[in-house]
């Protein structure tokens, strides 16, 4: 069974033609957010060192950013806005919510170590 799939993007802020236009113009988009993140990246701007909720507001934007192009990828290249309302959600959140988990034992964990480093044996009361 096969069907059209939808060919605009942004919630139907842009609207293409065809398949190839479509695909194009994702990829246009997602090469965007990586040189935005390349750029931050190699330029470190001093306004965003600064701490929010114990890491520095650039790593923050590297991880909504990332976070932004594995959901989009997931989007359109996985063709989950054409699936149901269901099965899109269980997939992306279930998605999401693994990452931000990855991420707060990832950071935890990082945290830890960098303190036994920095200042010898640490014992922990939990």
């Amino acid at each position: 069974m096969a069907h059209e799939h939808k060919l605009e993007i942004f919630r139907g802020l842009l609207k293409f033609k065809s398949n190839t236009q479509k695909i194009w113009g994702v990829l246009i988009f997602l090469t965007i957010v990586t040189i935005v993140e390349v750029a931050l990246g190699i330029f470190k701007p001093e306004a965003l060192m600064g701490k929010v909720l114990g890491m520095k507001m650039l790593n923050w934007i590297f991880i909504i950013l990332t976070i932004v192009k594995a959901y989009y990828i997931t989007w359109d290249f996985m063709h989950m806005r054409d699936e149901t309302k269901g099965l899109r959600r269980a997939v992306v959140w279930t998605a999401i919510f693994l990452i931000l988990y990855l991420i707060f034992i990832l950071l935890q964990e990082g945290g830890y170590v960098f303190n036994v480093y920095d200042e010898g044996y640490i014992k922990r009361d939990f």
